[in-house]
């Protein structure tokens, strides 16, 4: 569904010193540099698939995501999305696609959210009885029917981001790129959307690549990550994989039901991270969890206990110094 050869956009950035006399002098001598947004990156991408594009604030996430859906122009590389070039911006390219921005929004700000469903009915040419349909089951799956009939101004963020996905969706897009999505939501409300893109990925076949700095998102959504840093790949597999590569070790949560010094948690070979009255983490090898989990819950007053793998950010932060 999407494949990407050697993509690369540079930008030629103006830069000068503060103050009067440069900002006089660079009128007739100015000094550029480049920059290297996107470096010749490649992947593909199947129909269907839902992948985690990851990487730290200037990475070169968002430039991607604009040069596949066709609002920018790449300086060289090659690009293809659903068959068609994404910079020609053709008719069935279009309607093919659609870009999601949590930071942008194109609700009529002063209208209800369903003059926007009309209007993007009539600029993608959708039958009226598949709109309707296609409203319909987006009004239910995302529970709208209270909204439809305030101005857009009345919502809060939540609602509105609720609204934005149906209205980006009206005319079913076989590929959906999302931009910070959930950013700015409360937990609920993320859980709700995180939800509603996997019941649309599932039910349409849709091809999702997202990017958040929630890795609550990725982790829920994402099987496979593809990880850029300085406008270059730095890997692309499988979520798990980096995890057991990266971490092998696991993390695990204790709570107690009464207070034990630290030397009783460490005599399982355990390391510990924190501990909080009643309540310690701790960090084990992969090979000797099974033994030091036997020996924790024979020796301490355990009253819960849950195993997890290290949290995404620890992960990708040793991934990016490793790329440093």
């Amino acid at each position: 569904m999407i494949e990407v050869a050697q993509l690369t956009k540079h930008y030629r950035v103006h830069e000068r010193a503060p103050g009067v006399w440069a900002a006089f002098r660079s009128a007739f001598s100015r000094t550029y540099r480049s920059v290297h947004a996107v470096d010749g990156i490649s992947f593909s991408i199947a129909a269907g698939e839902r992948v985690g594009f990851l990487g730290p604030n200037g990475a070169g996430k968002t430039t991607t995501l604009k040069m596949l859906s066709g609002l920018l122009y790449p300086t060289s590389g090659v690009a293809k999305v659903a068959g068609h070039v994404p910079f020609s911006r053709s008719t069935p390219f279009l309607k093919s696609i659609m870009l999601v921005a949590g930071q942008k929004q194109q609700l009529l700000w002063d209208l209800p959210p369903l003059d926007t469903f009309e209007l993007n009915r009539a600029i993608y040419a959708i039958d009226a009885a598949r709109y309707r349909r296609t409203r319909d089951e987006l009004i239910a799956l995302l529970q709208l029917e209270p909204l439809l009939h305030k101005p857009v101004r009345q919502l809060s963020l939540g609602e509105r981001m609720k609204c934005e996905l149906a209205a980006a969706l009206m005319h079913q897009p076989r590929v959906l790129f999302l931009d910070e999505p959930t950013i700015g939501l409360d937990v609920t409300m993320q859980v709700v959307v995180r939800e509603f893109i996997r019941r649309y990925n599932e039910q349409h076949g849709a091809t999702v690549i997202l990017t958040s700095h929630y890795m609550e998102d990725v982790a829920a959504l994402c099987p496979r990550i593809i990880v850029i840093d300085h406008g270059r790949i730095v890997y692309d597999g499988a979520l798990s994989e980096l995890v057991r590569s990266l971490r092998p070790e696991k993390r695990v949560r204790l709570v107690l039901s009464s207070a034990v010094p630290r030397a009783a948690l460490e005599q399982s070979g355990a390391r510990v991270i924190s501990m909080d009255g009643l309540e310690a983490e701790l960090q084990l090898p992969q090979a000797a969890l099974a033994s030091a989990i036997g020996s924790l819950l024979a020796q301490l007053p355990v009253v819960d206990l849950t195993v997890e793998d290290p949290p995404l950010e620890e992960v990708l932060s040793d991934l990016f110094a490793r790329h440093a």
